[in-house]
């Protein structure tokens, strides 16, 4: 449960925590062996364990249980601190007794920083070596000054010294987690440096005890107790401040280099054997052997850390170089390694020979449908098994390299034959399943190849140039269906300049508001009356004239423009359907029909965008029809489907458009709230002339009346096709037989009149082809 108290407050608890420390030591010094100092160093113990306890789980600190098991070792430290004065007196076992609480607050201790140490998964090889001669060089010395005098003290039991030596010791093994902790940090940030005083504080109180320990005394003052408090104050500030989060998080640094936070520590455990033959604690024999002893695996340690460092230097900047030529995921070069190899190919390829360079750039068919179903682990997955294939199908010494999200390139130096039958071993990765999850998906790639001559002088511009030109001969491919190969030829340029001239107009268009809304009237077929119109987007340039929506749709689809546009024709068919309702221009059940994109049913916030929108032009959700294509269904997402049941409780219609084309599975029509389907207009073509396309129609009819959902025919052109179209049982209809889509001013004069006096003769039938020339097939705004 969050705390109550307001952020602000609780981001400075920590200061409130320095404040208090301060105050309760100053108590317990000023007012000594007292009820006063007593009830300061119990409270300022129990706001510790406190925020041992609370602190980390509200920064979310990983992992919890180390936290609490540090509260409880603080509390049990803080009970062995308050009864030593009280029990040392005591006969045997009694004084034992602050010991056990002690102890077990160490063991709690150690836990604690292993923990943390796992936690971060930063127990590294450089810092395990220079902890271990820190803590050589440290325990050496305590051993010698404060573990052997306080172990062999009389006139006290000998149980009673043989633990006050031990102390010492403990402090060495957490001085060597607490190495470990620090040296594998990249920074130090508050809660850790906050946790190297809490370290420093209670060596500093055990160091204080040990040398009253060597003088045969277990408590003497209670000034010894203050190293404690400041510990007590250090840990509290180490888990209430924020940065206690990054305590757990692994961030070592490739390399342990010797900086000046390990030299700090380094440089005096170095210095202390030889310091310490300068004193009277290695006058025996064996004490100097023990000296000697443990220099030399100082040494030994450091000798084997130099070594051990410009090794692990060494393989990092292998490992960095390695980084920097390849792809991460599939260990295959990247693009800036294997341009490099495409310069060197027309480098040493003969201008005057047969052989050619020539690059291959493929795109996986298919791969955003796996991406989107399965996720991106899935799709990185494909990726890596397309790049073990493709390294296993070609000869050892043609590059293979991954240059995007799924874009591969390959470079092969010969002749025509040879690179032709290159095409084919690709291909051949592509001829068997690819496992994915517990299915099995089959995709393929679209390659374009472009080739050149070598040219020593010019190789670097060559070898891009290449690259280039093989991914514009692969959009091309890919433009003429999955699966598909083209080599470049230089008419491709022109097409690439433009259709970048046209993106940047149609940007400017966008900007300008040079697109216009169109409306085709949605008819009765028995009466010709419209129940509806769909909003259909047209292009004027101010110089090129009328471009066809064939033509400039993909385009937007590709520039990540189409969900601009596809917003603005909604919002100005939504405001024009507002206008003729408030003018009487239609009636209450007159609805306009909207196509939207895959990209705009991915949007979780649509649905409460919509309701805005009609609201705001006074449109009700009855009057509103949302077009999409099967493929939505067939890739959506389960945002896709919530943003669609959404849609649906808002009373907005749902239409399948060009139904027939795609996938056109009863069980996704049963799964997603649509309310009708469009038949596309490739089957109403062969009405009453070609027998199957009047089965297709007659099935698609059936089945959606047994869903209980709308028929609605597009590309209706002739009275024959109207004919059969209400023989098999559609009741509604759109196409040039009723007129194409028309500005709004021209469709409310024809229409309005068609509502007062009736049906409307029908306008001469166009055939299929001048409709394909005025305007193109008509794709959706994707």
């Amino acid at each position: 449960m969050q705390p109550a108290l307001p952020p602000v407050i609780v981001r400075r608890l920590w200061q409130l925590m320095v404040a208090a420390g301060v105050i309760a030591t100053a108590l317990y010094v000023l007012f000594p062996d007292t009820l006063i100092s007593n009830v300061a160093f119990v409270a300022l113990g129990i706001a510790t364990v406190a925020a041992c306890f609370l602190g980390p789980r509200r920064w979310g600190a990983e992992p919890p249980t180390a936290w609490l098991l540090m509260g409880a070792g603080a509390l049990t430290f803080l009970i062995g601190v308050l009864i030593r004065p009280t029990v040392t007196e005591q006969s045997m076992p009694w004084p034992l007794v602050a010991d056990v609480f002690s102890f077990s607050g160490y063991v709690l201790l150690g836990v604690f920083l292993a923990m943390l140490l796992r936690q971060r998964q930063s127990l590294d090889r450089h810092a395990v070596l220079d902890g271990l001669i820190v803590t050589l060089a440290v325990g050496m010395t305590t051993t010698l000054t404060l573990a052997i005098p306080a172990a062999t003290t009389t006139g006290r039991p000998a149980l009673v010294s043989l633990i006050q030596g031990t102390y010492p010791l403990f402090d060495v093994i957490v001085l060597l987690l607490i190495v470990n902790l620090t040296f594998t940090a990249k920074s130090w940030p508050l809660s850790l440096v906050a946790l190297i005083g809490t370290m420093v504080m209670m060596f500093a109180g055990d160091f204080a005890y040990a040398v009253a320990g060597v003088g045969g005394k277990i408590y003497t003052d209670p000034i010894y107790n203050v190293p404690y408090l400041l510990a007590y104050t250090a840990l509290g500030v180490a888990a209430l401040h924020p940065s206690v989060v990054e305590m757990s998080r692994a961030a070592k640094a490739p390399v342990q280099e010797w900086g000046w936070q390990r030299l700090t520590m380094l440089a005096p455990a170095l210095l202390l054997p030889p310091v310490m033959l300068l004193t009277n604690r290695t006058k025996t024999a064996e004490a100097r052997v023990l000296v000697a002893v443990i220099s030399a695996l100082v040494v030994s340690l450091l000798l084997h850390r130099a070594t051990s460092a410009v090794e692990a230097q060494v393989a990092a900047q292998l490992r960095s170089e390695h980084q920097a030529t390849h792809d991460p995921l599939t260990s295959l070069p990247n693009r800036v390694s294997i341009s490099a190899e495409i310069e060197r190919l027309v480098t040493i390829v003969d201008p005057e020979g047969h052989d050619r360079v020539w690059v291959y750039m493929l795109d996986l068919d298919g791969f955003k449908w796996v991406n989107d179903s399965w996720g991106h682990d899935t799709g990185d997955q494909l990726v890596i098994e397309v790049g073990r294939r493709l390294r296993h199908a070609v000869a050892a010494n043609i590059p293979v390299a991954r240059v995007g999200g799924d874009e591969f390139l390959l470079a092969f130096v010969g002749e025509k034959g040879g690179a032709l039958h290159l095409v084919d071993d690709i291909r051949g990765c592509f001829a068997r399943p690819f496992p994915v999850r517990d299915t099995e998906v089959v995709i393929s790639a679209s390659i374009g190849i472009s080739h050149a001559a070598g040219d020593a002088a010019r190789a670097a511009v060559t070898a891009e140039a290449l690259m280039r030109d093989a991914d514009t001969a692969m959009y091309r491919a890919k433009g003429e269906g999955p699966g598909r190969s083209s080599i470049f030829d230089t008419s491709m340029h022109d097409q690439v300049r433009e259709r970048i001239e046209l993106e940047v107009a149609l940007r400017q268009a966008l900007a300008e508001g040079q697109l216009r809304v169109h409306y085709q009237p949605l008819v009765r077929l028995e009466t010709g009356i419209p129940i509806g119109a769909e909003a259909l987007v047209r292009w004027e340039h101010p110089e090129r004239g009328a471009i066809p929506p064939m033509t400039f749709i993909p385009i937007a689809e590709d520039a990540g423009l189409i969900g601009s546009i596809g917003t603005w024709v909604r919002q100005e068919a939504l405001r024009q359907l507002g206008v003729w309702r408030s003018e009487g221009v239609v009636g209450d059940d007159f609805y306009l029909s909207i196509n939207v994109s895959p990209r705009q049913l991915s949007e979780p916030e649509l649905p409460l965008i919509v309701s805005g929108e009609m609201l705001r032009y006074g449109v009700p959700a009855h009057c509103v029809a949302l077009e999409m294509t099967e493929s939505v269904m067939v890739d959506g997402s389960s945002v896709t489907a919530r943003v669609l049941f959404e849609l649906r409780e808002l009373g907005v219609k749902l239409l399948i458009d060009d139904f027939g084309t795609g996938f056109s599975a009863l069980g996704y029509l049963r799964r997603f709230p649509v309310t009708g389907v469009k038949i596309d207009r490739s089957f109403v073509i062969g009405l009453g002339v070609n027998v199957e396309d009047d089965e297709i129609v007659r099935a698609v009819v059936a089945m959606s009346h047994a869903l209980g959902l709308t028929v609605i025919a597009e590309g209706v052109e002739t009275p024959l096709q109207r004919d059969a179209l209400w023989a098999v049982g559609v009741v509604n209809g759109q196409g040039w037989l009723w007129g194409a889509a028309v500005p709004a001013s021209e469709f409310a004069d024809r229409w309005r009149r068609s509502v007062i006096a009736g049906p409307v003769p029908e306008v001469p039938a166009i055939s299929a082809s001048a409709y394909e020339n005025a305007y193109g097939r008509h794709r959706r705004p994707e």
